[in-house]
């Protein structure tokens, strides 16, 4: 039998008595060592320790600071939003940048009609638009991708960073969905998600369902009933009240030609609430899918925000989950849908396994999962204190938690830029490199967001990849981080080896690693690179490759920056020869250690 290392160590984590969501009782025994604690929920909480968070988490105590990231409302954020100001795109209003887009498209159509060009073969004058436009859609991503890294490297309400990040892979939206996304997107993180990524989940729920990012990637927008199907509204009956001129002027092409489109409702039940094993039917799909048609988006001219259409919704009776839904209602189907998922069993079980499974480890116990479940029925949803459930519970500080999740490529990069003590980045190179590393911001195509488990991210290439970003970074190839960043490195530089690997292992390493480890760090030769056959680097090439090609922010305009196997710097550069204490840095950031959280 296993043999469990109890830690009652004040005021880090107090020894209590604690109620359960189950109506039990049961002692707070913490199995990790009160340090070990601090560096456990700076990795789980944060997006990785700058230097000297441990001393301040020490200083403040751990579950009072846990309490403050719950509570970001009452952190200071001045300096991140001072630098998040010189961002264009985030001061500008999403209506503003579609109809930017809107004009520059009707300019392109105007001019090529003027120069009688009715060939689909772009001419000069063509060219010189679709450029512009292009360019125009990258200076969105650029900034967008750019703005995302920068927060979570900057920001000091880290655990809203990392809910934040949570719920936009969980409501994944692909960039590359067609022209109008990427400003669609513009608002998704920062109105749609951002300010509810710890607040109540029905309305998370809802402000997605009428986000025209979700509306348009999902297919809603131009979802309508079947011609089988009765109507709220006849665009007929609209103009026999005068409103049908400009209502037909505003007329969606979709209501030409279309018809109901599931894509929606289907992930909505399978991948936004209940889950793929939640007890739903496909017959249930479609009356969700009934329920939502109407759902829509204005045209890019007004502005592209949501808008319900009478005309295009199915009037018809609908029973969803059990629940019937009586005819001739209109929005309040849609409404009663999300009431109806967003407060089901199935969905409080689904959302705790992923909510465990982000912040303990790849397979959670099913202990702690029902107990976030019940919290999350009780509390009618209210994911703060889910979070709460799951971050405070035993089960988050144990042996078995500890330093058990593999780091994402986001996590990779922004980590490895925090433990360096950098600045945040303006330029997209960073969030280039997240691409490089196999995970694109806003470039995974399918709904399902991006892998949740660690063995997706691990294989020879990717491995290969991560060492060498990790050489990358030390040797100053990352914007705004340098090694001499890091406290203590001028004295470290001419130190004895042992006492540079101890120092850096203790810095960046959470202060213990592997016999292995410590031999590569010792030596300075990773085996992992020095054994790599050529076919293996071709693979690990090849990753960053096919992952920058996904990229938005490089949709065909100019050069694709970072051509071969290493974005930082020169296309095709070979990485640099480190000696001495930098070397000891990049094979540290390198390590399977700074690879898991």
């Amino acid at each position: 039998m296993k043999t469990l290392r109890i830690a009652f160590v004040l005021p880090f984590a107090a020894a209590s008595i604690a109620g359960t969501a189950g109506g039990q009782v049961r002692l707070d025994h913490r199995e990790l060592a009160a340090d070990q604690q601090v560096i456990h929920a700076l990795n789980r909480l944060t997006f990785g320790a700058r230097p000297g968070d441990v001393q301040k988490v020490r200083a403040i105590g751990l579950d009072k600071w846990v309490d403050q990231q719950l509570h970001p409302e009452r952190i200071d954020d001045k300096d991140l939003q001072n630098f998040l100001d010189r961002y264009s795109v985030l001061k500008q209003d999403q209506n503003d940048l579609l109809r930017e887009y809107t004009e520059a498209q009707r300019e392109r159509r105007l001019a090529k009609r003027e120069a009688g060009d009715t060939s689909s073969r772009p001419g000069q004058g063509d060219v010189a638009m679709q450029q512009r436009i292009a360019l125009g859609r990258r200076q969105v991503m650029g900034e967008l991708q750019s703005s995302r890294v920068a927060r979570a490297v900057a920001g000091n309400r880290q655990l809203e960073e990392v809910m934040t990040d949570f719920w936009l892979n969980h409501f994944n939206i692909y960039a590359q969905k067609g022209p109008p996304e990427a400003f669609y997107l513009a608002g998704y993180e920062q109105d749609v998600i951002r300010p509810r990524a710890l607040g109540k989940f029905r309305d998370l729920l809802e402000s997605v369902a009428k986000s025209p990012a979700m509306l348009f990637y999902l297919d809603n927008a131009r979802s309508m009933a079947d011609s089988t199907r009765p109507r709220l509204a006849s665009f007929e009956r609209n103009r026999r009240l005068g409103r049908g001129r400009q209502q037909v002027r505003q007329r969606p092409n979709q209501l030409r030609n279309g018809g109901l489109n599931e894509n929606y409702g289907r992930e909505l039940l399978e991948l936004h609430t209940l889950g793929v094993d939640g007890g739903y039917t496909q017959q249930d799909v479609i009356n969700v899918a009934r329920a939502l048609t109407g759902w829509t988006i204005k045209p890019p001219a007004a502005g592209g925000g949501f808008i319900f259409r009478p005309e295009m919704h199915d009037a018809g009776e609908k029973i969803v989950l059990g629940h019937k839904l009586k005819a001739n209602r209109g929005i309040d189907d849609g409404e009663d849908v999300l009431d109806i998922v967003a407060r089901h069993p199935s969905t409080a079980k689904y959302i705790a396994t992923k909510l465990a499974r982000r912040f303990i480890s790849d397979n959670p116990p099913q202990s702690v999962i029902d107990d976030a479940a019940a919290v999350f029925l009780k509390t009618d949803g209210d994911i703060r204190e889910v979070v709460r459930s799951i971050i405070t519970s035993n089960e988050f500080y144990s042996q078995q938690a500890f330093r058990s999740k593999v780091k994402s490529p986001f996590e990779v990069v922004v980590s490895a830029m925090r433990a360096m003590n950098a600045k945040p980045d303006s330029t997209p190179r960073t969030a280039l490199a997240v691409a490089y590393l196999g995970e694109p911001i806003y470039g995974h195509q399918a709904p399902n967001g991006y892998p949740e488990t660690g063995d997706a991210w691990m294989n020879t290439g990717s491995i290969l990849n991560r060492i060498n970003f990790g050489i990358a970074a030390a040797a100053n190839r990352i914007p705004g981080a340098t090694v001499r960043s890091i406290p203590g490195f001028d004295s470290l530089a001419s130190a004895p080896r042992q006492r540079q690997v101890d120092a850096v292992v203790a810095l960046l390493l959470g202060g213990s690693v592997s016999p292995d480890t410590r031999t590569v760090l010792l030596s300075g030769e990773n085996p992992l690179l020095s054994n790599a056959k050529e076919s293996d680097m071709k693979i690990a090439a090849s990753t960053s490759n096919n992952d920058m090609a996904d990229t938005p922010m490089t949709d065909g305009v100019g050069p694709r920056a970072g051509a071969r196997a290493n974005p930082f710097g020169r296309p095709n550069a070979p990485l640099p020869q480190l000696t001495g204490i930098a070397q000891v840095i990049g094979l540290a950031l390198g390590s399977p250690e700074f690879q898991r959280r």
